[in-house]
């Protein structure tokens, strides 16, 4: 009972395989690795300008409605997300035409310290919620086109995508014989990098 011979494998997910990836010098090691898959062509023939999806109307109140339901905390400014429909009806032309112009710039994020429970404190950046809807009416755009050509190992902010669904997938891993696990929290990564110009 002991051997490999006489358990059942489970089947790892369509679309992994093996790829060996260069660790040092002294060897090699096999990981799950799905292929990269091809990026989806945008919605519209490919000389339509993005922007204009991104701003279109319907694409707008989807991102409005979207907003509305998350809620959230106000940024730096001080509106509240029951505030931006008002603010859209007198500011919009505007918006829109810096956003085709290529000339809107996202107001700073409101900084704020959640304490961790095992101490130290987790910085998040609260953007305005203008922005939160100019952030939602980009991804609504973008995401058909990129999101078909991340890792099916990849499970985070997709969507249809869980942390459950991630769990499951390593427990694939492990009882196909894996026994490695590298765990990455990218969570200093946007307020602790540094870019030179």
């Amino acid at each position: 009972m002991g051997s490999r011979e006489g358990r059942r494998q489970p089947k790892i997910p369509k679309g992994s395989c093996l790829r060996e990836e260069a660790v040092n010098p002294r060897g090699t090691v096999g990981a799950p690795s799905p292929s990269p898959a091809p990026l989806a062509t945008p919605p519209r023939e490919a000389g339509d300008n993005l922007m204009e999806q991104v701003v279109e109307r319907q694409n707008m109140l989807r991102a409005l409605r979207r907003v509305e339901q998350n809620k959230g905390a106000p940024g730096i400014d001080g509106m509240e997300v029951k505030d931006l429909r008002a603010y859209l009806v007198n500011h919009w032309t505007r918006i829109r035409e810096e956003l085709l112009a290529e000339t809107y710039r996202p107001s700073p994020v409101r900084r704020v310290e959640i304490p961790k429970p095992g101490g130290g404190v987790r910085l998040l950046g609260i953007p305005t919620v203008l922005d939160r809807l100019i952030q939602q009416a980009l991804l609504q755009v973008l995401t058909p086109i990129f999101d078909p050509g991340f890792s099916e190992a990849s499970f985070g902010f997709r969507p249809g995508r869980s942390a459950h669904q991630a769990v499951r997938r390593a427990r694939a891993y492990v009882e196909a014989g894996y026994r490695y696990v590298v765990d990455m929290d990218l969570e200093k990564s946007s307020t602790g990098l540094t870019t030179t110009s």
